[in-house]
């Protein structure tokens, strides 16, 4: 599926102003490792070196909270979405929580 969603990290985007402001949007997944990468990652903890497995994981769990999230935002009518941040955690040591969010907007270019 394409998206021609822009997502920028910052505040407002240059040549662009903004319209309209539907709110936050976010989106969010949460995956886990079987136990015998779990197994895997904690004999890297012991041998030291990057966890590949977990590398991948981390990365395609990512990408899916930016559809999601883009998704989400045209639902609500927007074009845009500004001051874009991810965060993650855990949860139960066995579960990695990603989410993406900002604000949807709608942009157009500045009149000159």
């Amino acid at each position: 599926m394409e998206n021609n969603m822009l997502v920028v990290t910052t505040n407002d985007i240059p040549g662009y102003e903004v319209v309209a402001v539907y709110g936050e949007v976010f989106g969010l997944i949460v995956r886990s490792r079987n136990a015998f990468s779990n197994f895997g990652a904690s004999l890297r903890t012991i041998f030291g070196g990057e966890v590949k497995g977990y590398t991948k994981l981390l990365s395609n769990t990512r990408e899916q909270a930016m559809q999601r999230l883009r998704d989400e935002a045209t639902a609500k009518g927007a074009n845009a979405i500004l001051m874009m941040r991810f965060d993650s955690g855990n949860i139960a040591n066995q579960m990695n929580e990603v989410v993406a969010y900002g604000t949807a907007v709608k942009i157009q270019p500045k009149q000159q």
